[in-house]
Formats: structure tokens, C-alpha cells, sequence
């Protein structure tokens, strides 16, 4: 039997993506969070990806920033 190894950085970004793209408003919380994972310097490509995702939905306009 395998065990999946998922990482915390990846935890945390599927669970900041899941609010973002119910909300459609990205906090400044929310924010600092993925300020913090990227400052780590350890995401491996699905993380990056999950970021990318958020950030091409702000630039389509469809996530706003909030403070």
C-alpha cells in the first residue's frame, strides 16, 4: 500500500485557492500566506500552479483584492 505524501505549502494553498474561488475576493490574509509560501522557496511545480491560477483569475478580473 502507497501512502500519498502531501505537502503542508500544497495543504494550505488548495485550501486559500478553495476560499479565493468561492468568495471571489482574495484577502489580505490570504495574501501574506502565499507571500510566506513563496518566500520558503521549496514549492515544487503544483503549487506553483495553484498560484498561477490565482493569479491569472485576478488579472481576468475575476477575483478582487480586499483588505
Amino acid at each position: 500500500m502507497r501512502l500519498f505524501n502531501i505537502s503542508p505549502a500544497k495543504s494550505v494553498l488548495e485550501e486559500v485557492f478553495s476560499q479565493v474561488m468561492s468568495s471571489s475576493v482574495i484577502t489580505s490574509d490570504e495574501r501574506q500566506r502565499i507571500g510566506s509560501l513563496l518566500s520558503g522557496g521549496s514549492l515544487d511545480d503544483d503549487e506553483y500552479a495553484i498560484i498561477n491560477r490565482l493569479v491569472y483569475h485576478v488579472r481576468r478580473g475575476w477575483v478582487k483584492f480586499v483588505e
